[in-house]
Parts: C-alpha cells; sequence; structure tokens
C-alpha cells in the first residue's frame, strides 16, 4: 500500500474512539521496525520526522525515499503516514511535501496566534492541493523537544476556533503535557479539552504522551484525541536495551546482535501502545 495523508486514519479514529499511534523515527532502524510491527499486528501507523532532527537523518527526500523502499522490500499493506513533526517554517513544510510526505504539522505555537493562524493557512493551500493533510497547534506544549526546553502554554477555546478556520484536519492543543521526561504527575486538563473538542470537532492530539498514565490516555480518547504521539518511551527502550546488551561480556565486538536488541524493544514497546490506544488490528477498516 502507498502511504496515505493522517487524517484519512485519523477520523476514522475519532468516530469509533481509539487513537493511531504516531512514532518517531531516530534512524533508519526505526523505520523498518515500525513498519514491521504495524505489518505483522495488522495496524494502521503513522511514522514522523522532527523538522530540527531532519538533517541527521539525511533530509527529507532521504527519508521518503527509504520509506517508500521499504513499503515495497517489507511488503507493507497496512496504511502508513509519513508525517512532518513540528514543521519551524514553510520551506520545511513545502521540502517534506515536495519529498513524498503524506502529513504536515505546522508548529506556529511560539509566535502569536494571528501570525501562527495566517502562515498556517498558507500550509493548509499548500498541502491540500497536494492531497497531504495539516496538524497545527495552539498553545504551547512545552517541556524538552530535540534539546529545545520551554514552558506550556495552554491552548484557549478561542484560538482553537481560529485555528480551526483556517481549514486544518488536525488539531494539536496545548493542555498540560509536554515533551520528553515529565517532573512529577502529568495532569491534562480535561474540562478545556471537552470545550475544545466539542466546538472545533476535530481530531486532537496528544504530545508528550510518553509517560501520561493510563487512566489520562483512556480519557483523552474518549474526549476525542485521534493521534497520540510517542517518542520519549521509544527512546528510552531502545537506549536502555542497548545498554544492557553492551555491557554484555559474550557480545563480544559485533555490533549487529546490540541493534537488533534495541529494535526489539522498540517493536514490543510499540505493540504495548497499540493495544494501549485500542488502534491494533484496525487496518482491516480501511
Amino acid at each position: 500500500m502507498s502511504l496515505v495523508p493522517a487524517f484519512k486514519l485519523v477520523k476514522d479514529a475519532k468516530e469509533q474512539h481509539y487513537a493511531i499511534g504516531h512514532f518517531n523515527i531516530n534512524g533508519l532502524n526505526w523505520i523498518t521496525t515500525y513498519l514491521q510491527v504495524a505489518q505483522a499486528t495488522k495496524t494502521p501507523i503513522v511514522i514522523a520526522t522532527s523538522d530540527r532532527l531532519i538533517r541527521n537523518l539525511g533530509g527529507f527526500q532521504y527519508v521518503s525515499d527509504v520509506v517508500h523502499f521499504m513499503i515495497d522490500e517489507l511488503k507493507i499493506t497496512v496504511p502508513v503516514a509519513l508525517h512532518l513533526d513540528h514543521g519551524l517554517s514553510l520551506e520545511s513544510v513545502q521540502a517534506a511535501i515536495k519529498a513524498g510526505y503524506t502529513s504536515v504539522m505546522f508548529d506556529g505555537s511560539k509566535l502569536p496566534i494571528e501570525e501562527n493562524t495566517f502562515l498556517t493557512k498558507q500550509v493548509v493551500e499548500m498541502a491540500h492541493q497536494n492531497g497531504v493533510s495539516v496538524e497545527a497547534e495552539v498553545g504551547a506544549i512545552g517541556g524538552n523537544e530535540d534539546g529545545l526546553i520551554s514552558g506550556i502554554k495552554y491552548a484557549s477555546v478561542e484560538d482553537a476556533l481560529k485555528m480551526k478556520e483556517t481549514g486544518i484536519d488536525i488539531l494539536a492543543a496545548a493542555l498540560g503535557s509536554v515533551h520528553g521526561d515529565y517532573v512529577g504527575k502529568p495532569n491534562l486538563n480535561f474540562e478545556k479539552m471537552a470545550q475544545i473538542a466539542q466546538t472545533t470537532d476535530l481530531p486532537l492530539v496528544l504530545h508528550g504522551a510518553s509517560g501520561i498514565p493510563d487512566d489520562q490516555i483512556q480519557i483523552a480518547i474518549q474526549m476525542g484525541t485521534a493521534k497520540i504521539n510517542i517518542n520519549t518511551e521509544v527512546n528510552y527502550a531502545w537506549l536502555n536495551e542497548v545498554r544492557q546488551r553492551i555491557n554484555d561480556k559474550n557480545v563480544g565486538h559485533e555490533p549487529v546482535p546490540v541493534i537488533a536488541s534495541g529494535n526489539q524493544a522498540i517493536k514490543q514497546l510499540v505493540l504495548e501502545k497499540m493495544k494501549q490506544f485500542h488502534v491494533l488490528g484496525k487496518a482491516a477498516d480501511f
């Protein structure tokens, strides 16, 4: 199956009260691992690259080419969206679309809402002409995103409605989650989440979901969260397993078994998240 825009996945998820798992790419083995677990479990998936890390991964065109190649090589038949996460400029969005990404996020959260919506509307026009879905952010999710640390700025219903007018497909609203590690227990603002979900009628995205307790995840899904982003937990799963294997004196000089163990840890984590999000096996619906 060729890549699909994310809005085709989240629309069904919102209506049936499950969430599509969004998993960030941090190396080429991440791509292969994500595709393998999605195919093995017959589960739709969003795989994403962060704008700030794209150069380290080889650029938009390289990542897109690898994803398309691996979809053919691994005979992937489940729906997969290739997503630009936290696109910071119109140039990045344009480059991702040109490279064959099927979904883009423009992150104007650090801008005044008028400028954020003005630029987002340009992204929508550009993306929809190419059949690409658009995600945007209101408020500021905050935390540690690729080494850049910022605080939470909670989304308002008014700003969410202004963003809806741009024609976006999916909305990321800052409601208490953060990127990276949490200090203390996460507490999502469900009252505000319900208001934004009801007034905009848009599928919502939960960024910074790594570390959020399951009971809060389940409430968020029931309230209209249709895409949940996981990165930190995936990275810890890989790193912790690799650290353990490196310290195993029986490994010797071969890196392959060490990397393979890390990949297996990613598979297990992704499988757990798919179950938690109630999306496991949903590829049959498409």
